[in-house]
């Protein structure tokens, strides 16, 4: 890919903070004043946090609110291929003189002081959502959500945590108890809370936040239920039971997310329509994506290929889950992985599906775990597994000896972004 003239600004940003991760909203509400206050101006704000699933739920609601005719901007990371996906606007991907425009004006309007990457260019999406007309603004937290960079909008119309686990445990605390209370600092005085399935000790800190705060819970397993029954997504709450089809999103944990997406398109007043739309239009890349296109097939002609993102303990149950509903055939995984993450854990959920693992670092990921000591973990947890030079390489060995094999290529969602930007 050749750089483009935002890839500059966006690399001159990358050094205005010696940190990548420095959870205080200081200096964002700093930026955000010298802007004149955008995050004010945003269309009504659907805000969401949680360790798994936000990015989902987020795609669901959007397809929902979309096939009812309404405008919807939406704010993700990270960014796969290009940081355009991080901001959509009324539906469309930020164009590149729209986000060159929003970059620049940050970077003068910060005037060289300290702040990080995520936290002015959080500020820059909001501008330019600020700027659009739109009926509704999506915005998914980055990492936490007390402290995080899109925590500034006063008043959501709604906020919603999907499922917390252990994750970011460098950043968010080491117990359940800590982790969720930095989830739950999105929830806000008087604001509906949608949540998904919690472990009783995360569920016991949202539920008190909430009630400190006046903020309602429609909570998973009280106030809403989802479930999946003869092929078919069963929903059900207070005003009835509605009968659906199953998410395009493959897995037990995409019913999950559908039903608290289902939630939030019914709190919000939205019908039958906006529920079946949310359910078979999303589309949510790197979450067991099949690949169609590109080197890795040309390689690979008669096999399934998949590519995944999920990266801890939680995701790797799901993704086994997800496996679980494929028709039978010899399953390879190609696994890189950041060493910041807990490899065996996600792994050993995955250890039963795996013929063998085939170890990869991550191009271009100051990050990465070396290709050895997954390779490593990978053993300990019960996989045979050997090292590759490159998820390519490891592609050709495996159809060398089983060509209509199934391959996953999982562990992180920046080798799913290398993997796209040639293969989407």
């Amino acid at each position: 890919m050749t750089s483009s003239s935002s890839d500059i600004i966006l690399d001159r940003l990358m050094s205005l903070h010696p940190k990548i991760i420095d959870l205080v909203l200081d200096r964002v509400w700093r930026l955000l004043d010298a802007l004149d206050h955008p995050e004010r101006d945003l269309p009504p704000v659907i805000h969401i946090a949680g360790t798994n699933g936000k990015g989902s739920t987020q795609a669901m609601i959007r397809a929902g609110l979309e096939a009812a005719d309404k405008s919807v901007h939406a704010y993700t990371s990270p960014h796969l291929a290009r940081f355009h996906e991080r901001i959509r606007l009324a539906g469309t991907f930020i164009s590149e003189p729209a986000l060159m425009q929003v970059l620049e004006e940050c970077e003068i309007a910060n005037g060289g002081a300290p702040i990080t990457y995520f936290e002015i260019t959080t500020v820059a999406g909001i501008l330019a959502m600020a700027r659009t007309p739109a009926d509704y603004t999506l915005l998914e937290v980055g990492l936490g959500g007390r402290l995080d960079a899109t925590n500034v909008v006063e008043s959501p119309a709604l906020t919603i945590i999907t499922p917390i686990s252990i994750d970011h445990t460098q950043y968010l605390g080491e117990t359940l108890a800590e982790i969720a209370t930095e989830k739950a600092g999105i929830i806000k005085r008087g604001v509906p809370c949608i949540v998904g399935p919690q472990p009783d000790e995360a569920m016991e800190v949202i539920e008190a936040r909430a009630a400190r705060l006046g903020a309602p819970l429609l909570a998973y397993g009280q106030h809403w239920h989802v479930w999946e029954e003869r092929g078919r997504l069963i929903y059900q709450d207070e005003h009835g039971l509605r009968d659906l089809p199953l998410p395009r999103l493959i897995g037990h944990h995409q019913v999950i997310n559908a039903g608290a997406a289902i939630a939030a398109l019914r709190h919000l007043g939205f019908d039958d329509a906006a529920f079946e739309a949310a359910l078979t239009d999303a589309y949510w890349p790197a979450r067991m994506q099949r690949l169609a296109t590109g080197p890795l097939n040309d390689a690979a002609p008669k096999a399934e290929l998949w590519l995944d993102g999920g990266h801890n303990p939680a995701a790797g149950i799901a993704l086994a889950e997800a496996l679980d509903r494929l028709p039978n055939r010899p399953t390879y995984m190609v696994c890189g992985m950041l060493n910041t993450k807990d490899v065996g854990g996600y792994l050993e959920p995955l250890a039963r599906h795996a013929e063998r693992l085939y170890a990869v670092s991550i191009p271009d990921a100051q990050a990465t775990l070396p290709a050895s000591a997954t390779a490593e973990t990978a053993r300990e947890v019960g996989m045979e597994a050997l090292e590759a030079q490159s998820v390519l390489a490891a592609v050709q060995e495996i159809v060398s000896t089983a060509p209509e094999a199934r391959i996953l290529i999982c562990g992180s969602l920046y080798l799913a972004g290398h993997i796209l930007q040639d293969n989407a």
